[in-house]
């Protein structure tokens, strides 16, 4: 009976261990599961000449990020927001450093190979939309099918409605305001399925209540649908709405 009592005690100590560590694990209601880092980046460097100066953009900065977690990274204009998701994104090649996404590093493959793990693995949220004015909105959403994995009309028109545009697919986007154009770039940016979401100043050509609608929306997809979400963003206020927040100062993280 000593025995049991205390192999009882023992297993209902550990359990409350289990649950302590869980908890502390527990970030924004979710539960992010301990293991390798999604993308990390380490001592990363970027600089670029204007006339006879050389600037420096990026001095050494090293970071991790969580499958599924959301991080959103502020800071003044010019403080290098913008250069850094390029470089973690494989769009912006640093001096030196490395980037580790999924296991695998970029900028050490051919231009085509990290053209198609982009198409196929990230998302692109940029604050000018970037949509092709000569098109609907379905046919821009459709526009990540012609490389890569095709996706159907059948699911470009379900990101539409995700998106709550549904009624307005079949529209140019000079027809569009300016936020439900930035939901027909998140509803693009879905199309492929993508493993991570990358989104520069989303809200940023938006007025206050547009880019909190906006914000919403991104959030509760990538949450839904259990997206990596890294948001650039000079509004302080929104960036504490992540599971993270990083701040950028001088091309250093603080």
């Amino acid at each position: 009976m000593i025995f049991r009592g205390r192999l009882f005690v023992q297993i209902v100590s550990t359990a409350a261990f289990c649950h302590r560590a869980l908890a502390s694990e527990q970030i924004s209601g979710r539960y992010l599961l301990v293991q390798q880092p999604q993308l990390i980046a380490r001592d990363i460097y970027k600089s670029f000449r204007m006339g006879a100066r050389r600037i420096e953009v990026l001095r050494g900065i090293s970071m991790d990020i969580a499958f599924n977690e959301t991080v959103f990274l502020s800071g003044a204009s010019g403080a290098g927001k913008t250069t850094l998701l390029y470089t973690l994104a494989g769009l912006e090649r640093p001096e030196s450093g490395t980037v580790k996404f999924e296991g695998r590093q970029l900028y050490s493959g051919s231009s085509s190979g990290e053209a198609r793990l982009r198409n196929e693995k990230m998302g692109f949220v940029f604050q000018g939309y970037f949509l092709l004015p000569e098109l609907t909105a379905l046919e821009n959403v459709l526009l990540p099918a012609m490389i890569g994995r095709r996706t159907t009309k059948g699911e470009a028109e379900e990101s539409l409605a995700a998106v709550r545009l549904a009624d307005r697919m079949h529209h140019l986007p000079a027809e569009l305001s300016g936020g439900e154009q930035q939901r027909v770039a998140i509803a693009r940016a879905l199309t492929n399925n993508p493993d991570i979401i990358f989104a520069d100043e989303p809200t940023g050509n938006l007025d206050s209540k547009t880019g909190d609608t906006i914000m919403d929306l991104l959030l509760n997809l990538a949450r839904d649908r259990s997206k990596t979400l890294l948001v650039v963003t000079h509004d302080t206020r929104l960036a504490t709405r992540g599971d993270r927040q990083l701040h950028i100062a001088d091309g250093v993280l603080q």
